[in-house]
Formats: structure tokens, C-alpha cells, sequence
């Protein structure tokens, strides 16, 4: 936020406590264009040598949001110095790693009436500056379930006085395989094993507290959705089988990111003007993406640049945003923002 006020000054930098955005009005504005930028870190090493690896060790920018939202304020200079027609909104979002920074921000597709808006993200295992886009699923719908079942204690001796809810919990994880039956779903759907939490150290006592931690995960929304009911309702079958207390805690909530496909073709012209090389990608990522909020506001579409074929994976404690990126990326945001 000071780099930008301290550099521009044609934008109008709004202060949301968590994030902000900054505002450009167009000359001759036909319509609003949001770009998206995000810029928490991880809890990985960040094991590279640069002056600006991270002081805080086991924590690091090791996913490229320091360079995604550098290129916003990159992108921001370029329109003070050359203008644009359309009004533009540049969105410095928090808290994408945990689901939490987009649902916030795309309120401001709302507010401000955005009519289109894009987001990149870098990829590595595809040719340096390629544009990688797809149409539909981007990124796979996830959240975390927590699934807590409690009984009453009983000494280890006499199991039947107590309730335990060992068996409800293996029931649970006995089914997952076949709720997530490839051959009963259109897309990806997936439902892994966290953790399980059963009991204490104490061999004297029958264990009466469970815990069941699940990552569920969709390439089709509704699906996951459906999965997390079917879930919901065999945990409170279970619990009344076995006399249990039963409920529900979700975390790191993330839709699907889906692109709609007008818009993942202005992102394929923007591509083809700038002669930059088009990368296929067949299958969506099973990693999860927040800028699916915004897609629900605004008509809009993500794409990633290629960060070279044998670069380190993002979350790698060796992967580091490559700066020149940053050109690749404005030069798209300039123009989509025609």
C-alpha cells in the first residue's frame, strides 16, 4: 500500500482493514475491469539464496503472491504513466492459502458493479511464459470436515457401561471408497483421511471422544456438496446406533474455480495479440484456488504463466517467483483491460 501511494498518483488507494484495492477512473470508461492479486505467505522453508529470502524460518512466500500482487503494483504504474480507457479496480487480497481472503473480497464485484475480472497465477512444468488456460474447472471446490462423535467414559475392563465411538468412526472411513465411486460422479471427487483423534493414553479407560479430520474435495461443486451431506448423514446414523453426540466443523473453505469460457477466450486473444505461446492443460487442478469467489460475482476467468518446465513445484521449499514473470502478466492485464 505505500509502494503504491508513494509511486502513482491517478489511484485511488481504499483501505479494508485485511486487504485493499485501488481504483483508476478510465478516460472513456465502457466498462469496470477487476484484476485480482493475492499475497499471503506459507509455513515453508524458504530455501533459496536472495537477498529477500524470508527472515521468518519455516515461512515463506513459496506459492508466488509477493510476485502476484508486485505485478498489480507493476501493472498500476503502466496505467499511470500510458492510461485506459475503462475504469480499473486492482484487488491486493489476504488469506487465499486458507479460502478465507476471497469470499471477503469479491464482495467488492458487487459493490462496484465489476463486469469482468481475471486473476494468473504462475505454473510450473509448462514452457517459460507460456499462457496456460482452460475452460470450466480450474481449480477443484475443498474444505476441511471435522467430524466429532462423544460418548461417556468406562473403565477399560467393562467397555460395554461406557460409549465408545471407535465404531463409528471406522464405519465412517470404511465408507469413503464407496462415496467417492469414480463411476457415480461426473468429475473428480475425493474425501482423504487427515487425521483421527480417538481416546487418551490411558490404558485403564474405554475411549469416549472422537474426532474424524477429512479433506473433501470436487471438481464439481454440487458434488462435493452432495459428498459432504452423504457424510453429515451416515456420522448421525452411526452416532444414534451407538448412543453418541455428533457434529460438524468446517475449515479452509474453497469453491470451485471456474472460468467462464467467454472470458477464458479473451484471455486466449490477449495471448495471441501479444504473441505469447498457448499451453494446453487437459485436466483441472486438484489443489484448490479462492479467486472462485469472485467468479461467482463477476463474469471472469483465470489463467496461469509458465514458469519453465523443470522449475521447482509452488509450496517447494526451492521455488521463488521469477520476476521477469512480471512482464508476461501486466503485459495480459493491459490488455484485457481494453
Amino acid at each position: 500500500m505505500d509502494f503504491m501511494k508513494e509511486n502513482t498518483t491517478k489511484w485511488e488507494i481504499v483501505d479494508r482493514g485485511r486487504w485493499f484495492y485501488a481504483y483508476y477512473k478510465g478516460n472513456k470508461p465502457t466498462k469496470k475491469v477487476a484484476f485480482r492479486g493475492d499475497f499471503d505467505a506459507i509455513p515453508v522453508l524458504d530455501d533459496i539464496d536472495a537477498e529477500w529470502k524470508s527472515q521468518f524460518p519455516g515461512v515463506g512466500h513459496k506459492c508466488g503472491h509477493d510476485g502476484h500482487v508486485s505485478n498489480l503494483c507493476l501493472t498500476a504504474m503502466e496505467i499511470e504513466e500510458n492510461g485506459c480507457d475503462n475504469d480499473v479496480y486492482l484487488v491486493f487480497q489476504h488469506a487465499e492459502e486458507i479460502g478465507g481472503g476471497g469470499e471477503e473480497c469479491a464482495e467488492l464485484m458487487t459493490e462496484k458493479g465489476i463486469d469482468e475480472v481475471y486473476a494468473f497465477h504462475n505454473k510450473s512444468g509448462f514452457p517459460m511464459d507460456s499462457i496456460i488456460v482452460r475452460n470450466d474447472c480450474v481449480c477443484c471446490a475443498s474444505k476441511g470436515m471435522e467430524i466429532t462423535l462423544i460418548g461417556t467414559p468406562a473403565h477399560a475392563s467393562t467397555p460395554e457401561n461406557g460409549k465408545n465411538p471407535a465404531f463409528a468412526i471406522a464405519a465412517l472411513i470404511e465408507a469413503i471408497p464407496g462415496l467417492i465411486d469414480p463411476a457415480t460422479h461426473q468429475g473428480l471427487i475425493l474425501a482423504t483421511v487427515i487425521q483421527v483423534d480417538l481416546g487418551e493414553r490411558a490404558f485403564g479407560v474405554s475411549a469416549h471422544k472422537g474426532k474424524l479430520l477429512l479433506t473433501i474435495r470436487g471438481e464439481v461443486e454440487t458434488e462435493m456438496d452432495e459428498l459432504q451431506k452423504n457424510l453429515e448423514d451416515l456420522a448421525m446414523a452411526q452416532a444414534e446406533k451407538y448412543g453418541l453426540e455428533c457434529s460438524f466443523d468446517y475449515y479452509d473453505v474453497f469453491p470451485e474455480t471456474r472460468n467462464h469460457n467467454e472470458y477464458a477466450d479473451k484471455i486466449r486473444q490477449a495471448a495471441k495479440t501479444l504473441g505469447l505461446a498457448l499451453a494446453v492443460k487437459k485436466l483441472p487442478d486438484r489443489g484448490s484456488e479462492d479467486f472462485g469467489y469472485f467468479t461467482k460475482k463477476a463474469k471472469g476467468a483465470m489463467f496461469s504463466v509458465g514458469n519453465g518446465e523443470d522449475y521447482p513445484s509452488v509450496h517447494d521449499a526451492k521455488f521463488d517467483f521469477i520476476d521477469e514473470q512480471m512482464k508476461t502478466a501486466t503485459a495480459m492485464f493491459l490488455e484485457l483491460a481494453k
